[in-house]
């Protein structure tokens, strides 16, 4: 009975500790998340880089392809064909059969048994020669038939480029197009990275503006609570009390306008991050640690270097193309060399069957005029070639700029932020002294609240401030290749 009791006991605990640690995991519809773990979720969910990877493949495919052209090609066929017993009749169209002198047939006589010595004429005399021969030439002039059966063969064919001038630059081609395929996909990425963190930062910023407003409004709604008050006890006039009844009015518009903004911010930090719209995101970063941790002011010392830049990596490897499309149209003059094997097995044949078995060759393509076409598409090459250099150099002069650009931006931006941060501070301790005098009596309720006005667009100005010091460290590091 006793052990009974320990085992309902233990069974008790055990359903306990399991209904608690259901409780305590997150739902299936919720996704908590830092800044990096959002950066990786849409890495592996999003869905325009399902697409930038599938085109990655596609061009590994393609640079498949451009190499098995050069290799070895073998096919394979089998053939029937039925002719149902038809006699092929044939002759040699020699005439009528003329007769021959004696000597005539005497000189044919001594000639053919010249060329074969073992030939006897037998019981054949020469005065009867005449008639052999005519009997002989009159039997080749009548026709012959062959009878032509069924007809079946297995045949193999091989095939093997030689030599292609075209077929190698063309395999370099396909490997520099697999390469730039590869460059847009980190091109993609770091998009997408951008994009992801911009609207992390949006969140935040959004979330911290509404605590602000939330909290200013709760402030006000109890100043109205205790003008009302003074009103009803005729410390202070109906203005002042709609005064600030207006002001709270505007501040719960104002909070539930900025409520659908972090709705809409969280709906696209969701499509960036390939999740549903009814998943549940909870971001774990505070704004001022991540601020702090960011290290804005280091990111002004880094020197730039431009090859590490995706966009220029990107113009080279397309400048590099555009030199093998040179190349390919300057082998259009070079001959094209193929060789071939046949192999015919003969399941069924015919008496008159003249396919050998076993064939093999060489074929040699020569390109010998064209009216000057293959050398306007080598100038036409020549001219993308050079379009490209300049359009290379053109690049980097342009990230070059961007990097002073940024760089002053994010200066300027630092600049603000702690111009900002002291006004911040003075307009606090300004509307806290403006609210101690006005619950004293020594200010109106306009002086309130103009010194709240004046309080949250410090607020404002301050974490505008903070986002764009954000974005502009943001945008340097995207253009360093930091991400």
């Amino acid at each position: 009975m006793k052990n009974r009791k320990i085992i309902i006991l233990f069974t008790l605990i055990l359903s306990m500790g399991l209904f608690s640690h259901g409780l305590s995991q997150e739902p299936a519809d919720k996704l908590v998340l830092n800044l990096q773990g959002a950066v990786d979720h849409a890495l592996s969910f999003n869905k325009s880089l399902k697409n930038a990877r599938s085109e990655v493949e596609r061009a590994r495919a393609r640079n498949w392809e451009a190499i098995s052209q050069g290799l070895p090609q073998v096919d394979g066929g089998m053939d029937y064909s039925s002719f149902f017993n038809y006699e092929l009749e044939f002759s040699f169209g020699m005439g009528d059969v003329s007769d021959f002198t004696q000597d005539q047939l005497q000189d044919a006589f001594n000639q053919t048994q010249a060329a074969f010595p073992f030939y006897t004429a037998g019981d054949l005399a020469v005065h009867g020669a005449n008639t052999y021969y005519n009997g002989v030439l009159q039997g080749m002039m009548d026709p012959a038939t062959i009878l032509l059966s069924d007809q079946a063969s297995a045949k193999l064919m091989v095939n093997q480029l030689i030599f292609s001038g075209q077929y190698i630059v063309g395999i370099q081609t396909a490997k520099l197009a697999m390469l730039i395929s590869e460059q847009n996909l980190d091109f993609n990425e770091l998009n997408i990275k951008e994009s992801v963190i911009s609207s992390y930062y949006l969140v935040l910023i959004t979330e911290e503006s509404l605590e602000i407003l939330r909290q200013n409004l709760e402030n006000l709604e109890e100043t109205l609570d205790q003008t009302e008050i003074m009103y009803r006890t005729g410390m202070a006039e109906q203005t002042d009390v709609d005064q600030i009844r207006i002001t709270v009015n505007q501040l719960a518009n104002a909070t539930t306008s900025l409520q659908r903004n972090l709705e809409l911010s969280y709906n696209m930090l969701r499509f960036q991050l390939g999740l549903e719209t009814t998943v549940e995101i909870q971001l774990t970063d505070n704004l001022q640690s991540l601020f702090a941790n960011m290290q804005a002011e280091t990111a002004l010392d880094k020197p730039f270097d431009v090859e590490d830049n995706v966009t220029y990596k990107i113009m080279k490897t397309q400048e590099e193309i555009n030199k093998k499309m040179l190349g390919l149209e300057q082998w259009n003059y070079a001959p094209t060399i193929t060789g071939f094997y046949n192999y015919n097995a003969k399941i069924l044949t015919t008496d008159f069957d003249m396919n050998p078995n076993h064939m093999v060759g060489l074929t040699m393509g020569v390109p010998i005029f064209s009216s000057g076409m293959r050398k306007a598409r080598v100038d036409q090459a020549k001219i993308d070639y050079n379009m490209a250099q300049v359009n290379r150099d053109i690049m980097e002069d342009q990230l070059l700029l961007q990097e002073k650009q940024y760089k002053y931006n994010l200066q300027n931006s630092l600049e603000n932020f702690f111009t900002q941060q002291e006004n911040v501070e003075v307009a606090q301790r300004v509307y806290d002294s403006y609210r101690r005098k006005f619950e004293q009596g020594m200010a109106t309720s306009l002086d309130l609240t103009q010194a709240n006005g004046n309080y949250l667009d410090a607020e404002n100005n301050y974490l505008t401030s903070i986002m764009e010091v954000m974005n502009a460290k943001l945008q340097l590091d995207k253009l360093m290749n930091n991400l």
